[in-house]
């Protein structure tokens, strides 16, 4: 479990019953007090790990007026809604979570992940047919023969055997939709989704890039944050955050708009050899070699040190809208609606692998818990059946990226942000923070990347040059260096593509023929085993 406390330091819980074990690590975000885990039905015969929030869990407590809850905890419900409902509750559940629940009658066990993939989960097989669930992959790099992603949107259940899909919203066929834009209507949607984030009893604040997002999110706190009950504990002046390096561009934009809206604002600077000296750390907490994650993460977590210093346990932070709106400056060139729609849709499906796991771990790393409003799952409904046609990018129109979004904000009367800063042009967070960053991060692997220049590279079929595979069309989507991927040539030839590239999830058979489970955990939680 060491491995994974930095995940949750403030309580450590393990639950063993015959070969089932589940362990937990808590960052206490709601009922610190009393929400230990694992948390149990009334008789405890049903037991839950659990690393999320779920936000309606006060309306589903009214739905079960005959259950006796053993704390306050939000993650509390499911146990029972498990008893209640069956497996099928799972789409009942309005927040983020990865989980894992087991059923002591019967031996069975249940694990399921947020729609989105907010929070981090990981499955795996060991050689004598334990299945394995973690937070993280340091979790079950030592134990198992082969483990992948939890595929976000699913659930995975012993008593039926393998995953199914338990998310399927309208948008997710990449339909085009038609619902006309109704500016007020976005407008209202993501305010509810900031509003029911306000939910801690732990001191909080918001990330303020200056950009477009994160200010819409500071902005919209800072208006409905009086009056919460988190404003009645910590205050209701909201504390805002940012870094950068010396005269960025985010820096000046994020003291403006906290000037703007009367945050306490906190300014953390970092230089190009801070972020070089920490990327190593970065890429075991994050445990991605993509290279823009890498690229951003490393400041969100150098932040995410300084903001969890100050005593300060949750942050909300303005990933999602790019991905949903078009924000990314390639949009510009979408050819038409059809295209641009399924686009924002295939970001969307993609966003567990970069920009949710960039927030969640950057942050995690540090005990610090990282929500995103633009993500919420009645968000996404609206702002997914909008018709594309205006969320085009038409410059003879005035509209720039994100422009439905821009607009829904466009207040003159009570503005939400200083025009200029609504209108602001889209800077990627790891641009925003100071140029000079990737700039220098590309300077110093230039020059401390010696060894690589001595392995050669480059595509190959059969021992090829790289110009020779032009011969031969097919082989440009065969590439390997084997003689059997020249196709057409070699006699036992790869038919259609490379073994085991096709599909990267493990055969279902195998899954369903899994006869026992030996260890299994969720959330902040590594399995364990004796």
């Amino acid at each position: 479990m060491l491995r994974l406390k930095h995940r949750g330091p403030d309580w450590s819980g393990i639950y063993q019953h015959g070969d089932f074990y589940l362990a937990h690590q808590r960052l206490a975000i709601i009922d610190p007090a009393s929400g230990d885990q694992p948390l149990f039905n009334e008789d405890k015969k049903i037991v839950v790990t659990v690393n999320g929030e779920i936000y309606n869990h006060e309306q589903l407590r009214k739905l079960m007026p005959n259950h006796k809850f053993r704390t306050g905890s939000d993650c509390d419900v499911i146990a029972h809604l498990y008893e209640e409902y069956g497996e099928n509750f799972v789409d009942m559940l309005d927040g983020v979570f990865s989980f894992v629940l087991l059923d002591t009658r019967d031996n069975s066990f249940l694990a399921a992940r947020d729609a989105i993939g907010i929070t981090p989960l990981y499955i795996g097989w060991g050689l004598d047919g334990s299945i394995w669930i973690s937070s993280e992959l340091k979790g079950l790099n030592d134990d198992c023969e082969h483990f992948e992603a939890f595929p976000p949107g699913h659930l995975y259940s012993s008593k039926n055997g393998g995953l199914r899909r338990w998310y399927n919203p309208a948008w997710f066929s990449e339909a085009i939709p038609s619902t006309p834009y109704d500016p007020l209507v976005l407008r209202r949607a993501f305010e509810n989704a900031v509003i029911k984030r306000l939910m801690t009893d732990v001191p909080f604040g918001v990330l303020l890039s200056g950009g477009l997002d994160s200010s819409l999110v500071a902005s919209v706190t800072a208006r409905y944050l009086a009056g919460t009950k988190a404003a009645k504990q910590w205050g209701a002046q909201l504390h805002s955050f940012c870094v950068g390096l010396e005269g960025s561009p985010d820096l000046k934009a994020a003291r403006e708009v906290a000037d703007f809206l009367g945050t306490v604002h906190h300014e953390f600077h970092f230089t190009v050899q801070d972020g070089i000296d920490a990327i190593e750390d970065v890429i075991y907490h994050i445990e991605t070699y993509d290279v823009t994650t890498i690229r951003a993460s490393t400041p969100m977590f150098l932040m995410s040190r300084k903001i969890k210093s100050l005593g300060v346990k949750m942050v909300i932070s303005g990933e999602g809208a790019d991905e949903i709106f078009g924000g990314y400056l390639y949009f510009h060139k979408a050819p038409n609606k059809e295209e641009f729609h399924k686009e924002t849709c295939r970001k969307i499906k993609a966003l567990h692998q970069y920009d949710c796991l960039r927030a969640n771990k950057a942050t995690s790393a540090w005990g610090l818990e990282a929500r995103v409003p633009f993500l919420d799952k009645e968000f996404i409904n609206v702002a997914m059946s909008i018709d594309p046609e205006s969320k085009m990018i038409k410059h003879d129109q005035g509209r720039i990226e994100k422009w439905v979004l821009r607009k829904a904000f466009d207040d003159e009367e009570q503005p939400y942000l200083p025009k200029h800063i609504l209108y602001r042009q889209k800077e990627q967070f790891s641009d925003g923070v100071g140029y000079s960053w990737i700039d220098g991060l590309k300077a110093h692997a230039g020059q401390h990347n010696s060894a690589s220049l001595t392995v050669p590279g480059g595509p190959s079929i059969a021992c090829s040059t790289a110009k020779a595979i032009e011969w031969d069309a097919s082989w440009s989507n065969n590439l390997d260096p084997s003689g059997r991927a020249a196709i057409g040539v070699h006699n036992s030839a790869y038919k259609d593509h490379l073994p085991g590239v096709a599909n990267g999830n493990m055969d279902t058979k195998i899954i369903n023929n899994v006869p026992r489970m030996i260890g299994v955990g969720a959330a902040a939680e590594l399995t364990i085993r004796s």
